[in-house]
């Protein structure tokens, strides 16, 4: 099966994964599924790191993230044509503006996979048909 991963999986694979949940690390760690990051997830970060919000010590160079990425064997999700359109008619959703965020979500409904994240926030996408698994830890 496929799985689109969230900003915040990706980090906290990298920094923290004892706040990956149980069910979450069986997904990621199943060879049979594939898991991919958004490009929007990879400048977010980078932008995540210029700004100093997040502090990975590892990840010096935006090399370093691309080498996390691939050593894990996880695929980067291109933002397409398809990917923005779908954007485009999202509903607006009370209390959630971010635009990262929102593309991720585009892209998870636009290519039918579910979408792991630590944002309880996303809940509200299922509305939208977004097949939501939330990593509650």
């Amino acid at each position: 099966m496929r799985y689109l991963i969230d900003t915040n999986i990706l980090i906290r694979l990298r920094t923290e994964i004892s706040f990956i949940s149980k069910e979450v690390l069986q997904i990621l760690e199943d060879l049979e599924n594939r898991i991919y990051i958004s490009t929007v997830s990879i400048q977010e970060i980078f932008m995540l790191l210029q700004a100093g919000k997040i502090h990975v010590p590892v990840w010096k160079q935006a090399q370093d993230v691309f080498e996390f990425i691939e050593t894990n064997g996880i695929s980067i999700n291109y933002v397409k044509k398809e990917h923005l359109l779908t954007f485009a008619g999202l509903m607006p959703v009370s209390g959630h503006h971010d635009p990262f965020d929102r593309m991720i979500i585009a892209q998870a409904l636009t290519e039918k996979i579910p979408l792991i994240s630590s944002d309880a926030k996303f809940t509200a996408y299922r509305k939208q048909k977004l097949d939501f698994i939330f990593n509650e830890k």
